[in-house]
């Protein structure tokens, strides 16, 4: 089986530009990524022009392609051999993000065609994009348990991805809207305005590729090829992993749901669509101060408990918010205290992601981070495809029409599309995280023991 080189020692500390580094991967990920969960939906339907239900499905569509895209990268990132001293998983971000930030480019186009040709035009460019963002996002995520296996370390890791990721949206949420109106043809200020993003994001991808070290360098010696079916066994005899696969499902969803209305809300519900970038800050500025102190808080109460707490602040928020009037100064202040909590769940779901490598390790003998992490992305990318497939079903079931006044019925639907579903998602969160989670951070230790006296053993 893979074995950790102990000359590298696994537990050491990292430093804070590594830290600080790592964090940039996620930001650069997010000036790309962001970009098509915030506004490609509001792209589909006002200015490509195709049906809310047809948008919504080229989400679901495209996502589940990218979730087998996943798979199969994590596949080949386990698969290597010969690593050199790049590392490996750095050397996907290298060279993946120029392509990356080409992708996301053409997702912004709305080429003068048939309405057929729109549409497949939209499931192509934007499958690509998942492919490309495959290759930076599984290496990228698998690359923390390559920097350190120390708890404490990886929390902070966590964090600090968190921290990356929040500061990309809400960049990208303050400029993104007030720049394309800058435009009197928003044909030509979304692609323009999407390529500024992505070129932001390829600079942060190089910085992080730079400046992060894989100290774990796992040894993988020549053996037989597993067959598929034991590797599945493997993956559902660890059952931290299944948990937050569910966990995902609901949560992400929930949570992207909630970025991809925050456009509709602020243009209809509040009636100025430039209020977006004053939400995004305030909400995404509470986010980024839930990330910063969510260290702290796990030091005092576990990780566990922390996401628990998290998770909770969420559903409150959202709830108040919903059986409240629409006004602009209510909604903001109770959505950025519903956006404090999802920081603690954000954040901590990719510690808990490396905590299940080392719990898979030691309850099957193999280390496979690529497979594991590729098989969480897997359902992340369908609690994605959720979101985007959701509210575009919804805006037409609704009777949603663009750019015009919306009737009370639609107003009410775009509400609980922002508000009252994510709540309800997050809601079933909780009682699944406490009913079925049994990774605790004491049974994480007595892993990381035993697994260090197996391999003292050899």
């Amino acid at each position: 089986m893979g074995r950790c080189n102990m000359e590298n020692k696994p537990k050491q500390k990292l430093s804070l530009k590594e830290k600080i580094a790592y964090g940039f991967g996620d930001l650069g990920n997010g000036f790309m990524f962001d970009l098509g969960q915030s506004y490609l939906l509001k792209f589909y339907t006002d200015i490509l022009r195709i049906p809310g239900a047809v948008g919504g499905s080229v989400f679901l569509i495209s996502k589940i392609f990218d979730a087998f895209a996943d798979t199969t990268v994590g596949t080949i990132v386990d698969s290597r051999k010969n690593i050199g001293k790049r590392g490996k998983f750095r050397p996907f971000i290298l060279f993946a993000t120029i392509p990356l930030a080409i992708a996301t480019v053409l997702s912004f186009l709305a080429p003068d065609i048939s309405m057929n040709g729109k549409i497949t035009f939209a499931y192509c460019t934007y499958m690509l994009f998942g492919l490309a963002y495959s290759f930076v996002n599984i290496p990228y995520g698998s690359l923390a348990s390559a920097m350190t296996q120390d708890p404490v370390e990886r929390t902070q890791l966590a964090s600090f991805r968190q921290a990356g990721s929040s500061l990309a949206l809400l960049l990208t949420g303050v400029a993104v809207i007030p720049l394309i109106l800058k435009f009197s043809n928003s044909k030509v200020g979304y692609p323009v305005v999407m390529g500024l993003m992505a070129l932001i994001g390829v600079v942060f991808h190089l910085i992080c590729y730079k400046n992060t070290v894989e100290h774990i360098r796992v040894d993988n010696p020549e053996k037989k090829k597993e067959p598929l079916s034991k590797m599945f066994k493997a993956l559902f005899l660890n059952r931290p992993l299944m948990v937050l696969n569910l966990m995902s499902l609901l949560t992400i969803s929930s949570y992207n749901l909630k970025v991809a209305m925050m456009v509709y809300y602020a243009q209809y519900n509040l009636g100025n669509a430039k209020l977006t970038a004053t939400l995004n800050f305030v909400s995404i500025g509470c986010s980024l101060i839930g990330v910063a102190i969510m260290p702290f808080v796990v030091k005092k109460i576990g990780k566990k408990t922390t996401y628990l707490v998290g998770l909770f602040i969420w559903v409150v928020g959202d709830l108040i918010n919903y059986m409240l009037p629409g006004s602009a100064s209510t909604f903001m202040i109770f959505s950025a205290i519903a956006w404090f909590g999802t920081a603690f769940m954000n954040g901590l779901n990719w510690a808990f992601i490396s905590d299940t490598i080392e719990y898979g390790e030691w309850k099957t003998g193999e280390r496979t981070e690529g497979i594991i992490y590729s098989t969480y992305s897997f359902c992340r990318k369908l609690a994605q495809a959720l979101a985007g497939f959701i509210p575009g079903v919804v805006l037409s079931i609704i009777g949603y029409v663009p750019n015009v006044h919306q009737s009370a019925r639609t107003l009410a639907g775009l509400k609980s599309l922002m508000l009252l579903f994510p709540a309800i998602g997050a809601g079933i969160a909780i009682l699944a995280f406490i009913f079925l989670y049994n990774l605790t951070d004491e049974k994480y230790k007595e892993i990381l023991a035993d697994l260090d006296a197996r391999k003292n053993a050899i």
